[in-house]
């Protein structure tokens, strides 16, 4: 099946079941989570909230519980649309989670991109005595990756293109902006219905490290997609650890199952070597001496790329080679994103994507597509990330989270609050974060 846009009758289905209940007028205003700010209306807004309120709506619901917050899919009162609410719970615990929740709103408010998810609003916080709870409004997508692969739902060799394409184009604009996502997996690749994709949770996200010398933590990135470098215990890494992620995604998307699906990152790292071979010493040198000495003990293996054509009929030979090209030891041999979107094996995808899906290009009257000069943007200016080295308190966090908070309120629009008199209220203020067994093995210690 082709990839198709919403001017054709051939498009994936990938929408998720939605719950379904029939709530109107004063019992459906009761039961949504999210509600208008009262004192804040303007006699403009009467009509539109009015509307908003007494027709039916779906009832609120979790959608996803992750490492750091929990989302709901709920109703906007102003215009009745479904978005996504994130709580970012427990927020100034410590200054390393504030700064982390901070880093992350700031830069749902920077990404302007349409691969990227971003901030569509942010809920007006209570006094500064009392702000604890962050809540953020995103677009609300149909599905994820995740959910499409396991499904019986048949991908054909362009969905698999226009889909890593879209990955691809959105990590090129957040890697120009200095940023690693760090978690890359298809639970964080948001689908809609007409197959346009965007990279979401920036929980792990920071901003690459220039120097060397420095050491980047290493419990990032969800174990089966992993780079090497980071199994190995490697002190510092780069933009590579994401395009390594790509790779184990789209072998998934090949073969429908995880590539490398390991119980311990020492058998993660077994079957990267089963597939890739025995790295050579100089394919190792940003892992640490523990984990080149294990490397050295094992028997050398020879590499068995030629198993890739097996995945399924859409491995092609072009498919295949820029898989390779993704899935190399060396982070510094390993294919940049900007490389990657040059490859033939996207041509069909970028010209998929540009003729129907996306909003940088349009239809002109008289029908002729008129198409961007640029079809992978990046940033016009790198994100800042100079404002954390200056904050050294919890509470010199929470007051600049707050400033930067009512900066960003739209004040177009009537701001929005949490209503405690909804039915679904007290399930979603008692909803908590993944639990600790359901996050990704810690690295291994090497050392």
């Amino acid at each position: 099946m082709a990839v198709v846009g919403p001017s054709r009758h051939s498009r994936v289905s990938v929408s998720m079941p939605l719950m379904q209940g029939a709530g109107a007028n004063a019992a459906g205003h009761q039961q949504a989570i999210l509600a208008a700010a009262q004192p804040y209306y303007h006699p403009q807004h009467a009509h539109q909230a009015q509307t908003a309120t007494t027709q039916n709506v779906q009832p609120d619901r979790p959608i996803g519980y992750g490492a750091f917050g929990v989302v709901w899919a709920v109703t906007d009162p102003r215009d009745g649309c479904r978005v996504a609410l994130k709580k970012l719970p427990k927020v100034f615990h410590s200054l390393v989670s504030s700064k982390r929740v901070f880093r992350e709103l700031k830069m749902l408010c920077f990404f302007k991109h349409e691969n990227v998810l971003s901030a569509l609003d942010i809920l007006q916080p209570p006094h500064l005595d009392f702000f604890q709870e962050i809540y953020v409004i995103t677009e609300l997508l149909q599905s994820d990756l995740h959910k499409i692969i396991v499904s019986p739902q048949h991908l054909s060799a362009d969905h698999i293109k226009v889909f890593l394409y879209q990955i691809l184009r959105g990590l090129k604009y957040l890697h120009s902006a200095r940023i690693l996502h760090r978690d890359i997996k298809p639970g964080n690749l948001l689908v809609n219905s007409n197959c346009v994709l965007k990279i979401c949770d920036f929980g792990l996200a920071r901003v690459e490290e220039p120097d060397q010398c420095k050491k980047m933590t290493q419990e990032v990135v969800t174990q089966y997609y992993r780079a090497p470098e980071i199994l190995m215990g490697a002190r510092h890494y780069s933009a590579a650890v994401d395009v390594w992620s790509v790779g184990c995604i789209f072998g998934e998307l090949l073969g429908r199952r995880i590539l490398f699906q390991a119980q311990s990152p020492v058998q993660q790292l077994e079957l990267i070597t089963d597939l890739l071979g025995t790295p050579s010493l100089d394919d190792m040198r940003h892992a640490c001496e523990g984990a080149r000495t294990h490397m050295l003990r094992q028997r050398v293996k020879p590499p068995s790329l030629t198993a890739l054509y097996t995945l399924s009929s859409q491995a092609t030979h072009e498919a295949v080679h820029l898989l390779c090209q993704m899935l190399v030891f060396d982070p510094d041999k390993r294919i940049t994103v900007m490389d990657a979107l040059a490859h033939p094996y996207l041509d069909e995808g970028r010209l998929r994507y540009h003729s129907c899906m996306c909003k940088c290009c349009y239809t002109n009257a008289n029908a002729l597509r008129q198409f961007t000069p640029d079809f992978e943007p990046k940033t016009p200016h790198a994100f800042d990330d100079l404002w954390e080295k200056k904050l050294t308190s919890v509470q010199q966090v929470k007051e600049e989270m707050y400033k930067f908070i009512v900066e960003q309120l739209n004040t177009r629009r009537v701001p929005l609050c949490i209503n405690p008199q909804s039915a679904a209220f007290k399930s979603f203020a008692s909803s908590t974060v993944a639990h600790p067994s359901e996050l990704p093995p810690s690295p291994h210690q090497w050392e």
